[in-house]
């Protein structure tokens, strides 16, 4: 079972490898822990949340108290287990695994959640981070990676897979060049409606979830993205939330 997630890619190697290099390298930070980690396993495919018990079954210092199928279902267990660790996978049905991230928090406070999924998504990462999410891993990575990851993040550490590092490296890098070209340019002028629209996609709302909130169609809230885009001139919505708290177009509290 040591490598049933597949090896990870060395691909994106440099400094994307430079600041997700946790993994690997905190084998020893567990001599002094007493107590096992307690870990919520949380992922809709039963095969995958039974291959990840017994791996970590193998760990003496990490103990698995807890298994669910959905982001529902783990809010409920968290609450009742109180988990050390939750790893849980982004989509799932139900309930996704981001936007059960932000009620684990409010269930189990001590709590800290690994994402272990298969998207390598920019958005999903940003999301989830927004969320309260403190580790991003692909499940490409190791078994032994898994394990070393969970006693990072107990003991403090973010861990974010190499190759999503180096896409937000990618991304700030690109987002500050562009910032440093416009700087003399005044800043676009958003609608009042765009500008609520905005301060929802910045507080990690999805359309849908924007839809509601401002009891308009799903369709109009994409429309009103693609305009906020095209109006800064940027790609992502990562990049537009960023670009207005810098130029103070709104400000997030």
């Amino acid at each position: 079972m040591a490598d049933s997630f597949g090896p990870m890619r060395d691909a994106d190697a440099g400094d994307g490898a430079r600041v997700g290099a946790g993994i690997g390298q905190n084998a020893d930070l567990d001599a002094a822990r007493k107590e096992p980690i307690r870990v919520l396993v949380v992922d809709d495919h039963a095969l995958f949340r039974r291959g990840l018990e017994i791996v970590l079954a193998q760990e003496e210092d990490i103990q698995v108290v807890g298994e669910a199928g959905d982001g529902a279902e783990a809010v409920d267990k968290a609450a009742d287990l109180l988990p050390d660790i939750v790893l849980m996978d982004v989509r799932m049905p139900k309930r996704g695994g981001i936007e059960a991230c932000t009620s684990i928090k409010e269930v189990a406070p001590s709590a800290k959640i690994i994402m272990l999924t298969i998207s390598d998504e920019e958005a999903d990462l940003y999301d989830a981070i927004k969320a309260g999410a403190t580790g991003y891993l692909l499940k490409e990575i190791s078994t032994d990676e898994v394990a070393t990851a969970i006693r990072a993040v107990a003991d403090g550490q973010s861990q974010i897979s190499p190759s999503m590092a180096s896409k937000l490296l990618t991304e700030f890098k690109s987002m500050i060049q562009r910032t440093d070209e416009r700087r003399l340019v005044p800043a676009p002028r958003l609608t009042d409606r765009e500008l609520e629209v905005l301060k929802l996609v910045a507080t990690g709302m999805n359309n849908r979830d924007i839809a509601k909130e401002l009891f308009i169609s799903e369709n109009t809230v994409k429309n009103h993205v693609r305009n906020i885009l095209e109006k800064l001139q940027l790609h992502s919505r990562m990049e537009a939330v960023v670009y207005a708290m810098r130029e103070k177009i709104l400000e997030i509290r």
